[in-house]
């Protein structure tokens, strides 16, 4: 019903910068918030932010806040994380997620009926 395509990983040297974006399609109106989430190599899959569809609101793990900002542009069904002055524990398959239901308090993965396949951010010391 739902499809969201993430782009924009890479690899980057600590401290730097990236994009990522994640363009949705489908029954768009039906989602009321998006969050990213990030996995790294053996390990659970950690929420990192979330955005309501209208952009008013948003919130952030602890370990990223003051250096990524989740946006969107409904215009183009597209939501943004610019990641900033990057770390190499930042490195982790990025994804993105959204919810019939989710808030921009829902940081469990299962709040979110769809996903997208995920993008690789790799950080190097």
């Amino acid at each position: 019903q739902v499809q969201l395509v993430e782009s924009g990983g890479g690899l980057v040297q600590a401290g730097g910068s990236l994009r990522l974006s994640c363009a949705a399609s489908g029954r768009t109106f039906s989602i009321t918030a998006t969050g990213w989430f990030r996995q790294a190599p053996g390990k659970e899959r950690e929420f990192v932010a979330t955005v309501s569809w209208s952009g008013g609101s948003t919130y952030y793990t602890d370990s990223v806040k003051g250096r990524f900002t989740i946006s969107r542009d409904n215009a183009k069904n597209t939501v943004y994380l610019q990641m900033n002055s990057l770390k190499p524990e930042d490195t982790a398959v990025y994804y993105c997620a959204a919810g019939r239901t989710a808030s921009t308090t829902s940081i469990n993965p299962g709040s979110y009926n769809y996903w997208g396949q995920g993008t690789q951010v790799t950080v190097s010391s």
